[in-house]
């Protein structure tokens, strides 16, 4: 079946995921990997990948996704907040309802990734506002910083594999 890779990533954490997914797959089957493309939407199967952005996906894939019809699709993406499966559905759902009904989600995959270092020079220089949240916020911040690492990529090839062998 061929397949494409369509993705947003503001600072590689997605496009990491991204590269791992095509490593897993047949090349040969691969018609498209990259940024949204008109080319991207022939084939039938579309691997889509975001960045988490106000909760749910950018404004480049959700316009790429609305676009989508008749496609399997398997979502992909990263927040920077992690340690919760619950906030990966909720945002998973969030992106789910950008694509028209004709198309079929067949699976999904989200893990943390590390944020912009601006990120936490702005949490630093509010910690006087509210010190508690702030520090917790700069602890989050920190325990992102390696991701997506080995486990989350072994966890993403798995998580491919076992939705194609459903199909």
């Amino acid at each position: 079946m061929k397949y494409s890779i369509v993705f947003s990533s503001k600072t590689g954490n997605t496009r990491l995921l991204a590269e791992k997914i095509k490593d897993t797959l047949p090349e040969e089957e691969c018609i498209y990997s990259g940024a949204p493309d008109v080319k991207a939407g022939e084939a039938d199967l579309i691997f889509a990948g975001f960045w988490t952005d106000k909760g749910s996906c950018d404004e480049t894939i959700s316009r790429f996704l609305r676009s989508l019809r008749g496609k399997q699709v398997f979502l992909f993406g990263t927040a920077g907040f992690g340690g919760s499966e619950e906030y990966f559905r909720q945002i998973l759902s969030r992106v789910e309802e950008q694509l028209d009904g004709s198309n079929f989600v067949i699976g999904s995959y989200m893990c943390q990734g590390k944020m912009a270092p601006a990120i936490r020079k702005r949490y630093e220089s509010r910690l006087t506002e509210g010190p508690e949240k702030m520090r917790k916020l700069i602890e989050n911040f920190d325990l992102a910083l390696p991701h997506p690492d080995g486990a989350d990529l072994v966890h993403l090839k798995e998580t491919v594999l076992r939705c194609l062998a459903k199909g």
